[in-house]
């Protein structure tokens, strides 16, 4: 479960890289790099209805294997010299329906009091392939096998699911109708939002996995102007972060419980100050010591409101409903964020100027969670 989860996480970063350079090379607006992350979020916000019960209808460890073949079929793409929007698009809907097997599986396989390490492993699990695959990316886009090779992580992903331990069909009947399948997800949104305790842990997740999603590019534009790396270094700067958020995730597996995850929601006030901080940055020693505690404070943080939220939609739903519109929410959260973004970088707004502005916006949204949670 873990090494496939490692390198299909990994193909898809490293294929981000790609891409950027791809876009580079051909002289594409700056906007269109953010773009790349919009095209991805968008098949999750579509086809979340249809990904949880996809998920539901049939063993997950088969639809992971699918889903992999999907995100090979969008790196063959890019490699005939398509857009890279379309192909990353693509990508995008392999990983809308690999997302609810991935987190549905662990309610199906393990008890609930080993969610969080469970969650805790996952996460580093992830966070390293993310940045490792953003590294690998960095030093392919120098070499002429790049896509190969990505494609070649794709399938040994999809050779590895077929070793994850074989779980039953929640819901074959999941499929049959499709209006009503809507209406269900319709209710499922409803269901998470009012429950207090997945509402607060949404609220956490989203905003943080949107903050994700915008500083992948926050950092390398800031590593070009602030510290004078290129793209392929900037890439490896962000192993600081993999280096924190695999500290954290180990560290909220081995220390906080299920019951005590809300404790930690204060940590996101703290995480927004550091990324005020960035902006005057100048060092690549101090850089990377940021980027460390951002990351540890991310794993910290976000491990914990993870297992809240699947502890109490196995309560509420189909395991694969109830992650399906986790990756809605969190995935409208980064599509609004990565246009926010996107708009600020076509205004030729400053760098610093946007560190800053984003650094505050995630104390204020934390500080907001913190009291409407307590």
């Amino acid at each position: 479960m873990l090494l496939a989860q490692f390198f299909s996480s990994l193909a898809d970063n490293a294929l981000l890289t790609v891409a950027i350079a791809l876009l580079i090379s051909r002289s594409a607006p700056d906007w269109m790099t953010p773009a790349l992350r919009v095209a991805f979020y968008a098949s999750y916000v579509l086809l979340a209805a249809f990904a949880g019960a996809v998920s539901d209808a049939a063993p997950k460890g088969q639809v992971m294997l699918i889903t992999n073949l999907v995100k090979l079929g969008g790196c063959g793409l890019l490699a005939w010299g398509v857009q890279p929007l379309l192909c990353y698009a693509l990508v995008g809907l392999g990983a809308a329906g690999y997302g609810p097997a991935k987190y549905g599986i662990l309610p199906e396989l393990l008890l609930p009091e080993d969610l969080v390490a469970a969650n805790g492993w996952i996460e580093a699990t992830t966070v390293v392939s993310i940045v490792a695959g953003l590294a690998l990316g960095g030093v392919l886009v120098e070499t002429a096998s790049a896509l190969p090779v990505i494609a070649a992580i794709f399938l040994a992903s999809a050779i590895v699911t077929v070793l994850i331990p074989r779980s039953h069909a929640r819901n074959r009947a999941a499929l049959a109708n499709p209006r009503q399948l809507i209406l269900c997800f319709v209710d499922a949104l409803a269901l998470l939002w009012h429950d207090r305790q997945a509402r607060t842990s949404l609220a956490v997740t989203s905003l943080f996995w949107a903050a994700a999603a915008v500083l992948q590019f926050m950092v390398l534009r800031w590593a070009g102007e602030r510290l004078g790396l290129p793209l392929s270094r900037a890439a490896l700067l962000q192993l600081a972060v993999a280096i924190g958020m695999v500290a954290g995730a180990i560290g909220a597996a081995r220390f906080v419980t299920l019951k005590r995850a809300m404790r930690t929601l204060p940590l996101g006030v703290l995480l927004g100050a550091l990324v005020t901080l960035m902006a005057f940055a100048t060092d690549v020693t101090v850089a990377f010591g940021l980027l460390l505690l951002i990351g540890a404070l991310a794993g910290l943080l976000l491990v914990p409101m993870n297992a809240v939220l699947q502890s109490r939609g196995l309560l509420l739903m189909q395991p694969g409903q109830s992650i399906a519109a986790q990756n809605f929410y969190e995935s409208l959260a980064s599509l609004l964020m990565l246009g926010l973004y996107g708009l600020l970088v076509a205004m030729q707004l400053p760098l610093i100027g946007i560190l800053v502005g984003f650094g505050a916006l995630l104390m204020v949204a934390s500080a907001c969670v913190v009291f409407a949670g307590a």
